[in-house]
């Protein structure tokens, strides 16, 4: 029926932590209660773990977490539970209580395990922006609707309905029996003629995972690359680094393309979208940008072209990150434009900002016979281009397997 981990502080949270547990418990299902509580004395209420015994997990030893000071404190304890939900081989799904320091204490822990285990976080801050709890993981977020402070008609159904949830989740696990290896893929609107062809023309062989490129789209297939759950990646849409570059709203952060460099997964990149930055509503566009070529996109989304200098520099930064890789690499660079809106006729065509791109990432690259660069005089969604794609990345994961 699996094991299902429920956790939480109990010094403050423990009537409604136990009262979750002996709910998934009546379903059959195995429980472990957590304590994380960083308070002094240790809390009253049992649990399975205690929160000492998290803290022993912390590198630095129960002495960083329990420090007298709240906010050290919650933090240590925060990568202490980390390690230690790393070290769990039991573990088949996780559910958290807490407010807005319980819910920063317990997901990056949820956010370390795996997609695919269940993990479920009922939180006073889950009606709000949760991108910085959830990032690129599968956390389920569920609003607690009055605090977590006590058992009442609203709580015990709010918190029945996450035990319940969890329950069935750890005891009704989706089998998968895909043979074909997965890739992922990126995907951004104004680049879905070429990504789509290249899927199309690797499905027999592959797996293949579209990630829209909006910052947590990135950044969610790296975390499967680092889980070994993609064996190979073609980033054909790299423009969250143009809006970290430039200061837009879907950057995926300065990590961006680490973990294909850390894991030494196949790779094949190229420039599409790199002509835009995002921005939401015209209102919204910083005032430095006053005067850019701009474009709206959709009432809540507005476009801007990359400026020759930007491009300098997001070829300098992914060229930099090329570098990092010893395994075989291919960037493949369209020559007549990056996107359905850098095209002659089109609002965002600008060769000079384009060859400043392109440029950029030829001087900054260190090619070898492994980690090449390719200019193609095609556009990013001319279909052979999508061919070139796909044959660059039969020949790096052929290169891979033959020097293993």
């Amino acid at each position: 029926m699996g094991h299902a981990y429920v956790v939480g502080t109990f010094d403050t949270k423990g009537a409604e932590l136990r009262y979750v547990a002996e709910l998934i418990r009546a379903t059959g299902v195995e429980v472990t209660t957590v304590d994380l509580s960083t308070g002094d004395p240790p809390a009253t209420e049992a649990a399975t773990v205690r929160a000492e015994d998290v803290a022993a997990a912390h590198p630095d030893g129960p002495s960083a977490v329990f420090t007298g000071d709240r906010g050290s404190s919650v933090a240590a304890m925060a990568r202490a539970f980390e390690e230690f939900v790393r070290s769990r081989t039991d573990l088949d799904g996780l559910v958290g209580l807490g407010g807005s320091g319980g819910t920063a204490l317990i997901t990056p822990a949820m956010r370390a395990l795996p997609v695919g285990i269940p993990k479920i976080m009922v939180s006073t801050v889950a009606s709000g922006d949760v991108s910085r709890y959830v990032d690129g993981s599968d956390i389920a977020m569920l609003y607690s609707v009055t605090d977590v402070a006590g058992l009442n008609r609203i709580s015990r159904r709010v918190l029945g309905n996450a035990a319940h949830a969890l329950a069935g989740m750890v005891s009704n696990s989706t089998p998968v029996r895909e043979e074909r290896p997965a890739i992922g893929l990126t995907m951004f609107g104004v680049t879905t003629p070429c990504v789509t062809e290249v899927a199309e023309r690797l499905a027999d062989g592959y797996d293949c995972l579209v990630f829209h490129a909006t910052g947590t789209g990135g950044r969610a297939m790296e975390k499967l690359v680092d889980d070994r759950l993609i064996t190979g990646v073609l980033d054909i849409s790299t423009t969250e680094v143009c809006d970290h570059i430039a200061g837009g709203i879907l950057s995926a952060g300065p990590e961006r393309m680490d973990a294909i460099a850390r894991t030494g997964v196949p790779y094949v990149g190229s420039c599409g979208a790199l002509d835009m930055v995002n921005f939401g509503a015209p209102d919204t566009v910083p005032e430095r940008y006053a005067g850019r070529n701009l474009y709206p996109h959709n009432p809540q989304i507005t476009l801007m072209r990359t400026t020759a200098e930007e491009c300098a520099r997001i070829g300098e930064f992914i060229g930099a990150k090329l570098n990092e890789c010893q395994q075989p690499v291919r960037f493949l660079i369209p020559e007549r434009g990056v996107s359905a809106l850098d095209a002659p006729g089109q609002p965002f065509h600008d060769p000079e900002a384009d060859e400043a791109l392109f440029a950029a990432l030829e001087q900054t690259v260190i090619q070898t016979p492994v980690r090449r660069v390719l200019r193609l005089p095609l556009h990013v969604n001319d279909p052979r281009f999508a061919e070139a794609l796909v044959e660059a990345f039969h020949e790096v994961v052929a290169a891979q397997r033959k020097e293993q």
